[in-house]
């Protein structure tokens, strides 16, 4: 690709939807660790090595079990990234929405029907050598 921008910036948020935050998130810090750096009734968010570990308690974005886990893949401008995926052929899952803090999430489904999220996070950095 020529553009100087890359439109997908990389793996950055697998999300689990869990019927319960406050249980999972105490075996996740168990499993992982690590206590979450982003930690809301809404959402808990753990940074696993630089990428995050999101637990959803919405029964609206999702449900728990198979199927239940959602991959997003970095963009700087979810609105610019969402409306590209849409040009391209995907079909809409859901505009894009604020989360909190200044993060923005959308997903749309692929022309295979699989689920692909995209999330704009000012607050992602990867790790520094």
């Amino acid at each position: 690709m020529s553009s100087a921008k890359t439109p997908i910036l990389g793996l950055r948020t697998v999300v689990y939807h869990v019927p319960d935050i406050d249980r999972a998130k105490a075996w996740y810090s168990s499993v992982l660790g690590i206590e979450p750096y982003f930690d809301q009734p809404f959402y808990v968010g753990f940074n696993v090595g630089g990428y995050e570990l999101g637990l959803d308690p919405d029964p609206e974005s999702g449900s728990p079990g198979a199927g239940g886990t959602g991959a997003y893949w970095g963009v700087e401008d979810a609105s610019a990234a969402h409306a590209r995926l849409l040009e391209l052929g995907a079909k809409e899952h859901g505009g894009v929405r604020d989360v909190g803090e200044g993060i923005r999430v959308a997903e749309v489904a692929d022309p295979f029907g699989n689920r692909f999220g995209i999330i704009e996070n000012p607050h992602f950095a990867l790790p520094q050598p």
